[in-house]
């Protein structure tokens, strides 16, 4: 069940996993206060992925519908070394999670989630800055893939006292998301490149892109889902006046 709806048509495509076709209570209350919600929900990105990696590697499983089909269709690019090294992985992380037998359970369960979440929320926030609060569109309003790409994601610079040599190293290169977009195979050392023929052709073109620093972009995606839950309650009176 997703946590957060990024538009209003989101939102209502909820109703699909209902039996009645309605809104549970979970899904009113999670949508009304998900501008509150979204980093604490963050904490526990890790933690899914670990879960869905899992799942996709060992074959009992995928996120959604869509993920299920295209898997069927790719499958795994490694099969035999994907799982045997996601193994290697989780063992070396409870070895390390208890000092290698050292620490007792409530410690070693400390460890863990502190790492988990702690690694989660750093690696969706510069995730959600890149994408989160942008434009959505409908399926038959969809542009062509260049301005879909430069519309749909946002740039991270420096600001309020933030310096670039630090959102580059947070970000990992991610900070050029538009960039990382229009060419996701290019290595990372040359998007800072690429982002000078990219903004020039952008302005030459006429095509808008966003850019806005650590702090800024993080307001900007928590008064979208802000929007998204008050066109969601509104619609909700609409439909039913009594409340």
């Amino acid at each position: 069940m997703p946590l957060l709806a990024w538009s209003l048509k989101q939102a209502q495509s909820l109703r699909e996993l209902a039996a009645d076709g309605k809104d549970t209570s979970f899904v009113r209350t999670a949508i009304k206060y998900q501008a509150f919600t979204y980093f604490p929900i963050l904490l526990l990105a890790r933690i899914s992925w670990l879960r869905e990696s899992f799942k996709a590697a060992m074959g009992v499983g995928a996120a959604s519908e869509n993920a299920k089909e295209e898997f069927k269709r790719k499958g795994l690019a490694y099969p035999i070394a994907e799982p045997a090294l996601l193994v290697v992985f989780h063992a070396w992380n409870f070895a390390l999670s208890c000092k290698f037998g050292q620490w007792s359970l409530a410690y070693s369960m400390m460890y863990y989630f502190i790492a988990a979440c702690s690694s989660g929320l750093f690696l969706a926030l510069v995730f959600g800055l890149g994408h989160n609060g942008m434009a959505t569109y409908h399926a038959e309003s969809r542009p062509d893939f260049w301005k879909l790409q430069v519309t749909t994601t946002r740039n991270i610079v420096a600001g309020h006292g933030i310096p670039q040599a630090f959102v580059d190293w947070f970000c990992g290169g991610l900070q050029y998301q538009v960039d990382h977009h229009l060419f996701p195979t290019m290595p990372r050392h040359n998007l800072a490149k690429a982002h000078k023929v990219i903004d020039s052709f952008c302005q030459k073109w006429e095509v808008y892109y966003h850019e806005a620093d650590l702090i800024d972009g993080n307001i900007e995606v928590l008064k979208h889902l802000g929007n998204v839950s008050d066109d969601f309650i509104a619609e909700m009176v609409r439909e039913f006046p009594a409340m």
